[in-house]
């Protein structure tokens, strides 16, 4: 189900206008494609927040505008906290799209239980599936990745109706094996200075 945002029409456009309607909790956005006008509208922050929180991506406009639009893109701050602008694009819901969606991460992998670390790669991947099917995330189940192996966008669990675009040989993830210290070298630094050793010992225990 779409997210809704309550728009306003914006009848003034600028940097100085933009500004003033910030200042009063509402995000401008543009609406544009299918060949029709674009639409310069106001949308409640919270609301834009509140789909941005849980990587909505469909939207159903009401109130002075009764669309059906895609979230294209957000213009955010230079410290990335608050939203400057939003870009909607027209859709119906079954005509495809190519969005960006994050990668859920889930189960703990074999190479973890021995000692590994799980390190990602790649936080989001590039689909194409029809408006409407838009999912919130995409599923990689790590429970069989081992010690030195990898999982790539090929191994992501995707939903009917749902395309790859990301190469399927990207690498999402990997398992990275412990480091270990020489057994030699820590014995002959004890002879030399045994209490700096015990002190570094209880350094690499934290």
């Amino acid at each position: 189900m779409a997210d809704v945002f309550q728009v306003e029409t914006r009848t003034e456009v600028g940097s100085a206008a933009t500004r003033r309607l910030r200042m009063t909790g509402m995000v401008p956005a543009v609406l544009y494609g299918h060949g029709e006008a674009n639409k310069h509208l106001a949308i409640p922050e919270a609301q834009v927040r509140s789909v941005l929180r849980h990587h909505g991506k469909m939207v159903e406009l009401s109130g002075d505008c009764k669309e059906t639009a895609l979230v294209s893109d957000v213009h955010w701050d230079p410290f990335g906290i608050d939203v400057l602008h939003l870009d909607l694009i027209r859709v119906n819901l079954k005509e495809l799209v190519e969005v960006t969606v994050p990668i859920n991460l889930h189960g703990e992998s074999i190479g973890v239980r021995e000692g590994g670390m799980l390190l990602e790669n790649f936080h989001e991947v590039e689909i194409r599936c029809p408006a409407g099917q838009i999912p919130e995330s995409i599923s990689l189940n790590v429970t069989e990745l081992g010690l030195g192996a990898n999982m790539t966008a090929g191994d992501l669990e995707l939903g009917e109706g749902i395309e790859l675009i990301t190469p399927a040989d990207t690498v999402v993830c990997h398992v990275e094996e412990p480091r270990t210290s020489s057994a030699d070298d820590d014995g002959a630094a004890q002879e030399v200075e045994p209490e700096v050793i015990a002190k570094g010992g209880e350094k690499t225990e934290e």
